[in-house]
């Protein structure tokens, strides 16, 4: 439901609010707050915000991997009111970032059990476990447990890179809409002003042809001449009502309420805008954008993620070889016996439970097939990244040239401009003099209009441009 109250008012109150007023006055609207306001509070700009949120529950999820572990078991058999065996164990094993993992387990087994196993003969107290697993082939360098992690934080900045990428394209369509809507307004104002001139005309040729110094067939002229110009400005209405309409489209309310932009509000008149171009050149912009630009950030981000699994699908071809080592406890005790007096070599030599683990796939069809497929996933990101380079390259010095012959075009414009209006006011010179006619004064009139209209239209585009400048070499999102 869109708000009743005037959106002057709703901006106007939020930008006091936060220090600093968000319009010019009480009913000019910048294009540095409404793009600022934008940023703030579309619902896309809202949606990117959630991207950092979405990259922190991901590293949550990647760091759980290596969360301590409890575990419990108990397994018994009893069969003719008979105790087979009964075994049990309970302790905790916690993984760490080395591939190391360590264990502490109390075992404990049916003493009086009839078939119980020797492997699992332990003693009548039962019997505590230190225990420690060290990978030394496959897993020794990196696992599935690393490699998620890792990109979980490379996830983090790639999921920064693409909310700047969302936001720098978002303020590049609201601009769109706000120098749309500039020139609709100011081409209103021309039509306004035309038709005001030309009723005010009409008077002076009623009273003329009243007092008989002109024929009547002039004021059929201008009246047809005042139709034309209510024409104009009914259809310049439109433009504007439907450029405000879209205008409209990229402003919301803290609360996520979309805004509506009533008559109280206006842009701001083109003519009275300094028209300068970004300090920058080009290639100043080009070298910025390598650095810093979402899209270029994103490939660079997906180029580090492709290295990790590139890395851990080599880890694949190595055998698995894990060495696993258990120290042995009668109780809780760790030095029964002799142990206690041999020291820690006895200690570690004497009660203790060990074993390796080996295996190695013979043809390694898998590994390799995964690993070339990640290679190709590489060079396909390396080669995209090249096009992206070339293709911002190219925008940024496209725009860059637009805006420099936009720049031209106004400043000739301007000349144009005044020498019609120069030529407007000699023909109402020699109109009193009775030298010309409402035809010449209307012709020349017309040629006034037109070129201020393409004035106009020149001066947003240039606004524009400056502005698709920034988007180009990616500063937008950057707000």
């Amino acid at each position: 439901m869109k708000y009743g109250i005037l959106l002057a008012i709703g901006l106007f109150a939020a930008g006091l609010a936060q220090g600093q007023p968000l319009l010019d006055s009480a009913a000019v609207l910048s294009a540095e707050r409404y793009l600022g306001w934008v940023a703030q509070y579309h619902p896309v700009a809202r949606q990117g915000r959630l991207l950092g949120v979405q990259a922190e529950a991901m590293e949550r999820l990647a760091r759980g991997g290596f969360d301590p572990k409890l575990y419990g078991d108990w397994d018994q058999k009893s069969f003719k009111e008979s105790d087979y065996f009964g075994f049990g164990e309970a302790g905790v094993k916690v993984p760490t970032w080395w591939g190391i993992e360590l264990k502490a387990a109390y075992s404990v087994a049916d003493y009086d059990a009839i078939y119980q196993n020797p492997e699992r003969t332990l003693p009548e107290q039962g019997q505590a476990v230190l225990g420690i697993k060290v990978p030394l082939g496959r897993g020794l360098f990196i696992d599935d447990r690393r490699a998620d992690l890792a990109q979980a934080k490379i996830m983090a900045q790639a999921n920064e890179a693409e909310r700047e990428r969302m936001v720098n394209d978002l303020l590049l369509n609201a601009a769109d809409a706000f120098w749309a809507w500039c020139v609709a307004y100011n081409q209103l104002q021309v039509f306004e002003r035309a038709l005001a001139i030309t009723e005010q005309r009409f008077g002076g040729v009623v009273a003329s042809f009243e007092a008989g110094d002109l024929p009547a067939i002039d004021t059929l002229e201008t009246m047809i001449q005042i139709q034309n110009r209510q024409f104009d400005l009914n259809n310049a209405r439109i433009v504007y009502r439907n450029a405000t309409l879209m205008l409209s489209n990229y402003l919301w309310s803290q609360e996520g309420e979309p805004l509506e932009v009533t008559n109280a509000l206006r842009p701001p008149l083109l003519s009275g805008l300094e028209a300068v171009p970004l300090a920058e050149g080009s290639e100043a912009l080009w070298r910025e954008a390598r650095e810093r630009h979402p899209e270029l950030r994103a490939y660079d981000y997906k180029l580090q993620q492709l290295e990790i699994d590139r890395r851990l699908a080599a880890e694949q071809l190595k055998p698995r070889l894990d060495l696993e080592y258990n120290l042995l406890g009668e109780g809780t005790n760790f030095v029964p016996g002799a142990a206690a007096n041999d020291g820690l070599n006895g200690l570690v030599a004497q009660n203790f439970k060990w074993g390796v683990r080996f295996d190695f796939p013979l043809l390694l069809r898998k590994e390799r097939g995964k690993l070339e497929l990640t290679r190709i996933k590489v060079q396909d990101a390396e080669y995209g990244l090249q096009r992206k380079q070339l293709e911002i390259a190219n925008k940024i010095r496209n725009y860059i040239n637009e805006q420099d012959n936009l720049l031209e075009q106004m400043e000739l414009y301007s000349g144009a401009v005044a020498n019609y209006r120069a030529l407007l006011d000699a023909e109402y010179q020699k109109f009193d003099m009775g030298e010309s006619s409402i035809f010449l004064l209307n012709s020349r009139e017309q040629k006034l209009i037109e070129a201020q209209l393409k004035l106009t239209e020149l001066e947003g585009k240039f606004f524009l441009t400056r502005q698709k400048v920034e988007w180009a070499a990616g500063r937008l999102g950057r707000q």
